[in-house]
């Protein structure tokens, strides 16, 4: 990274004095190859890896990099406030109710969201719960979102990488 003057990676800790916080990095490859998170003080600050509902595209990363790197995210605590790069979250929900159009949890963030969004008021933070609850980029292992990518290649794959993978490039085209 041209401009880049003090190099991090996994288990570095970086320290924020003035707030009284110490973040440990987190090497997460998928969105780009050299991507990091940091974790601590009960918040993720997460980039373009990880979105409200979404999750980043694929730059200069596989889809087996950024399913590991999701899936240790998802690893952090339920209560875990994710910061991420970008406020996509009603965009995403529609693709999301796309994948999962039977999952509840999702239609109450929907309510919730837009009526966030509605009164001006921003959607994120989210929380790793209501991600793992709602995001499909989370739950590749969930029968209904493997069924929609199954539909969507119009052929019958199980593996949650070939899963998120899938619904990664369907929602490149949503």
């Amino acid at each position: 990274i041209p401009t880049l003057t003090q190099p991090v990676s996994e288990g570095d800790r970086v320290s924020i004095p003035e707030l009284g916080v110490t973040f440990s990095v987190l090497d997460i490859p998928g969105h780009t190859r050299a991507h990091v998170a940091y974790y601590g003080a009960g918040a993720l600050f997460c980039g373009d890896t990880l979105f409200a509902c979404g999750c980043g595209r694929l730059f200069e990363g596989t889809a087996e990099q950024m399913y590991a790197s999701l899936a240790k995210l998802a690893a952090l605590p339920d209560d875990t406030k994710v910061y991420c790069g970008h406020e996509y979250t009603l965009a995403n929900i529609g693709f999301a109710k796309a994948v999962e159009p039977e999952n509840h949890a999702l239609s109450a963030r929907e309510a919730r969201d837009r009526k966030l969004s509605d009164a001006g008021r921003p959607t994120v933070p989210s929380t790793l719960g209501d991600e793992k609850a709602t995001n499909p980029f989370l739950r590749c292992r969930e029968p209904a979102v493997v069924e929609s990518a199954n539909k969507y290649l119009g052929a019958r794959i199980a593996d949650p990488v070939r899963v998120f993978a899938a619904i990664r490039d369907w929602k490149n085209k949503f």
